[in-house]
């Protein structure tokens, strides 16, 4: 673990990037069910590197927002994980920031949390809209840094759809991380704009770490094709 004056010096990490030709690993060097292992084919990424890169991001978005209050998003249901764990590492940074400077001892981050869920229009009329369900306003975020949690971003398209929606309440700063960002034809080109990137992925189809396959596989901690 960082102490605090490493953190402030902490500059963002690239994603890590998992090559298009690389197969995973065994399933059997891992904990997985019989009931389960016949409908996957192999570990993507380990659960201890998963855990190791969110504390890398961590460490980068507490860098970045220093001792700022800020709205956590997350954005359900695959990324209520991801989204535990990484604030749980940012309020551990902040605890040892508190413990390395006495001039912050009477100073608390402020975090505030939203749960969200995202719902497309069907409507003709409005296909590049989406609606946030789960809030009770969006103007909560008016002049507030806004940090939006997501398990994974594939096209693109939503999470672009979404920060035009929330640019619309004058937020302070709109910050997004992702713990997957797939490499995929259909993309938008939103990967770069994405500032806090756990790992970049091939185009596969992936579940575990909360991300299911119709309800399926979300307990595994791993991530799994």
């Amino acid at each position: 673990m960082q102490n605090g004056n490493s953190i402030q010096k902490s500059k963002s990490s690239p994603p890590i990037v998992i090559p298009d030709d690389f197969d995973g690993y065994s399933l059997e060097s891992f904990r997985v069910t019989p009931n389960l292992s016949k409908y996957l084919q192999s570990v993507l990424i380990p659960g201890g590197f998963i855990q190791d890169r969110i504390e890398r991001l961590a460490c980068d978005i507490a860098a970045d927002l220093g001792n700022e209050p800020f709205t956590a998003l997350c954005v359900l249901k695959g990324g209520y994980l991801f989204f535990n764990n990484l604030l749980e590492k940012i309020r551990q940074l902040h605890r040892y920031r508190l413990l390395e400077d006495p001039e912050l001892q009477d100073e608390a981050q402020q975090i505030k949390v939203e749960f969200i869920r995202l719902k497309s229009y069907e409507n003709e009329q409005s296909t590049n809209q989406i609606q946030v369900i789960g809030m009770e306003s969006l103007e909560s975020l008016r002049g507030r840094n806004v940090l939006i949690v997501e398990d994974i971003i594939d096209t693109g398209r939503t999470m672009v759809k979404l920060l035009k929606l929330l640019e619309q309440y004058e937020p302070r700063t709109i910050r997004v991380t992702s713990l997957l960002v797939k490499r995929t034809p259909l993309s938008n080109g939103y990967m770069p704009k994405c500032k806090y990137t756990g790992f970049s992925i091939p185009n596969k189809f992936i579940v575990g770490c909360n991300m299911d396959y119709n309800e399926y596989f979300r307990d595994l901690n791993v991530t799994i094709n």
